[in-house]
């Protein structure tokens, strides 16, 4: 029974290789979705792109089906399946900042790296940032440690909080995200990116 490492099943070494493969594998989805355009990124923001929506939406559904159903059928213990803590204080303000610097570099951190890796200058650029931001902040943590560790609220699951089983949860998720692919249709159509 999953998870692999926690169990004893593999070992930690090979838990880091297969980390390894996985990621070289997300990085070439990542490009072949066309993620290292940096105006298809920031296309998500003014609407002429949904691209970044659809793909991360229908990861994330896709990988709750699948330890729904890993669980049902016992092959997973989700009690052991690492979820990061939430201080809800630090969650939005990193959030924020996360999402704008998004628009203003027109990647994330891991889409930068897949910009970085095919040669682009703005990816490079927005990495030399990343880590400009990440000693900043680790230099200076005594002065955001009150405000970073603020609203510890646990692990909580949304289904959780919201009293609800997990497959309904599962279901209402699928169903938002069938909206969401919508609007993301409608605002493709609504907002043409104009070709210069």
């Amino acid at each position: 029974m999953g998870p692999l490492a926690p169990n004893g099943i593999i070992s930690e070494n090979t838990n880091f290789l297969l980390a390894f493969f996985i990621g070289i594998a997300f990085g070439w989805v990542l490009e072949s979705s066309g993620f290292s355009s940096s105006r298809k990124l920031a296309g998500i923001f003014y609407g002429y792109d949904t691209v970044v929506l659809k793909v991360f939406f229908t990861g994330a559904i896709t990988c709750m089906i699948g330890l729904l159903f890993m669980s049902l059928f016992g092959w997973i213990d989700l009690d052991l399946v690492y979820v990061n803590p939430t201080y809800l204080t630090s969650a939005i303000v990193g959030g924020v900042v996360m999402g704008a610097g998004f628009i203003m570099g027109g990647f994330c951190p891991g889409t930068s790296f897949t910009g970085a890796a095919i040669g682009k200058i703005d990816g490079m650029v927005f990495i030399l940032g990343l880590f400009i931001g990440i000693y900043a902040f680790a230099f200076t943590y005594p002065l955001w440690e009150k405000m970073y560790m603020a609203k510890y609220l646990g692990e909580p699951k949304i289904s959780q909080s919201l009293g609800m089983k997990d497959g309904l949860f599962g279901l209402l998720l699928i169903l938002v995200a069938l909206g969401m692919f919508a609007v993301a249709e409608w605002a493709e159509r609504k907002f043409p990116r104009e070709e210069y």
